[in-house]
Formats: C-alpha cells, structure tokens, sequence
C-alpha cells in the first residue's frame, strides 16, 4: 500500500498557492504582517514603472547640483555626488555639498551614507568599499538604497506620496 504524505492528506485544508506563501514568507522574514490584498504595482517594464518614477523623483530632487546628472541607476552614481546632492536636498544643513569633489569618492559615499542613516535611520545598504572598487556601480544595488531611502524619507514625513 501506498503511503500518502500528511500535507496531501490533510481533509478541508486549502492549499496556499506558491505566491501567496512566498509573500507571506518575507513578510514575516521582514516583520510585516500578511494583512489586506498584495499591493498591485506595475511591472518594471510598463510606462510609468516604479524604477522610472523614482529614477525621475531623484533628477527632480537633484537638478541643479554641480557634477550630478542621473541617467541610471549605475554609473550616474559612482562619484557618490548624487547621493550627497540627493541627501543634500532634503538636508542642506547637513554638509557643504559645494566643497564636495568628484574625486574624493570615499568621502563622498561615506559622507552619504552616514548622514542617510543619521537624519532618515536609512540602513546602510551599500558598502563604501564595495563601492570604490566599482568603476561603475552595481544598478540593482543602488535602485535598492534608493528605494531604501526614499522609505526612510516616506516613514519620517520628508515625501509626501499619495497614501499620505
């Protein structure tokens, strides 16, 4: 005779489909709750995508910034410019940016980084070193600090988006 698994044998328990156990799981790994529907967002290939608003939110909030100009999500930040001009904007209090140079990628990123996590308790994402021995930056690492970064923005009231 056969013997059947206990999970296929449980009578009148629904099976929790991949996706949905899936987000449940990171959810919890993450500490947030499986409340209420999945958030329907738009996939990275449609107009309008998240990675293109926030790719634009980032030129927006930094137009005008000496030695920035946002192209990407890669080589446009390997100076770490356009993160201090981007943390910059929202603390101009925070540093000099004018005394900032293009060369000085270490203090730059460190600079950045810091002030993120001490202004907005943005985590550190993004490994100073690990940035210095890039020439050009790593696209899905800097799209998630700045994902990052914006939430801490959103969470502290500094963003206003259309939930708030």
């Amino acid at each position: 005779r056969r013997r059947v698994p206990p999970r296929v044998a449980a009578v009148g328990r629904p099976r929790v489909s991949s996706r949905a156990h899936g987000r449940s799981a990171i959810l919890e790994k993450f500490g947030g709750a499986a409340t209420g529907p999945a958030p329907h967002l738009k996939r990275a290939g449609a107009t309008g995508s998240v990675k293109a608003m926030l790719l634009e939110w980032c030129r927006a909030r930094t137009r005008g910034y000496q030695h920035v100009d946002i192209q990407n999500f890669s080589g446009s930040w390997s100076s770490g410019l356009a993160f201090c001009a981007l943390i910059h904007s929202f603390f101009p209090d925070a540093f000099d940016y004018g005394s900032l140079e293009p060369q000085d990628r270490r203090h730059n990123f460190t600079l950045a980084f810091t002030t993120a996590e001490e202004r907005v308790d943005c985590a550190q994402l993004l490994e100073v070193e690990d940035m210095l021995r890039l020439a050009v930056p790593d696209a899905k690492c800097i799209y998630t600090y700045v994902q990052e970064l914006y939430r801490s923005l959103v969470a502290k009231g500094l963003v206003k988006t259309k939930k708030h």
